[in-house]
């Protein structure tokens, strides 16, 4: 997923098998914080790349981004734009 901290999260990228472990691979390698949420993942996999996560699971997708802000302590208002 990807979230600006201004707009809905978009799903960015998904796969399973060695597709998964090569984004894993990516996200690891680019310090990007990881969480292991099987059932939120199954959910987000329907969702089409490059569309914005459905309303229903807009509070499991706050704390996944809480959850990354806190371990890389970033927040919406220490974010630079590019």
């Amino acid at each position: 997923m990807k979230y600006d901290g201004k707009n809905v999260p978009k799903v960015t990228a998904k796969g399973d098998g060695l597709t998964a472990q090569q984004i894993l691979e990516l996200a690891e390698k680019h310090g990007i914080p990881l969480q292991n949420q099987p059932e939120l993942a199954r959910i987000l996999a329907q969702v089409p790349v490059g569309e914005t996560i459905p309303e229903e699971l807009y509070v499991a997708v706050a704390e996944v981004i809480a959850f990354a802000w806190f371990l890389s302590d970033k927040s919406p208002d220490n974010q630079s734009e590019t």
